[in-house]
């Protein structure tokens, strides 16, 4: 397979959860400014969702672009990859919906876990497919900065439980690591 198919299919399923995450987003029925106050934390919910949509499909970018084979492995893991961001949109609204409450926004770290560990899992299968002087490997060396974010999502799955608040903080904090697209990639093509 072509990787540009894959490439095309992945960016079509991302356009599609930021669609599905902004539909989300209700008109309230006043023209009051006062009627948007109810819908600040889903707003900020989905922020924050497209942030991380966005976060992961500039990275996937870089991923695809450095890599020279797509192999069946590589399809499985970029599958599992969409299937948990396919979740953003339900984990989004849940956790908005009932204002960053403790549950939902343990499930939301569950789904920006499984998305980090299969973003993880695509690289290794690169790796592999291209071999460890592929330029992705010399790209992402030790991968400090995917385990490090790892860490910070299971943290936060268990502060979830007792302050969501802080939870959330982490997550922004995930973000944050990430918001810049990795220039390990763009260093190492150029």
């Amino acid at each position: 397979m072509n990787k540009n198919r894959l490439e095309s299919f992945s960016d079509g399923v991302l356009a599609i959860i930021i669609t599905i995450m902004v539909l989300q987003l209700n008109v309230p029925k006043s023209s009051d400014i006062a009627a948007l106050y109810p819908i600040i934390p889903v707003f900020l919910g989905y922020v924050l969702s497209f942030i991380y949509v966005g976060i992961y499909w500039n990275n996937h970018h870089h991923l695809l672009k450095a890599s020279n084979h797509v192999t069946g492995a590589m399809l499985w893991a970029n599958l599992a990859l969409l299937f948990w961001l396919s979740l953003f949109p339900f984990t989004t609204a849940w956790m908005a919906e009932n204002h960053f409450a403790s549950w939902p926004t343990a499930l939301y770290g569950v789904v920006l876990l499984m998305a980090s560990i299969f973003y993880f899992v695509l690289q290794k299968q690169i790796i592999k497919a291209d071999g460890e002087k592929s330029t992705l490997q010399t790209a992402i060396g030790q991968n400090r900065k995917g385990k490090i974010t790892i860490i910070l999502y299971v943290i936060a799955i268990c502060t979830a439980l007792i302050w969501p608040h802080l939870a959330q903080t982490i997550y922004v904090i995930g973000a944050v690591i990430w918001f810049i697209p990795d220039r390990r990639i763009e260093r190492v093509l150029s």
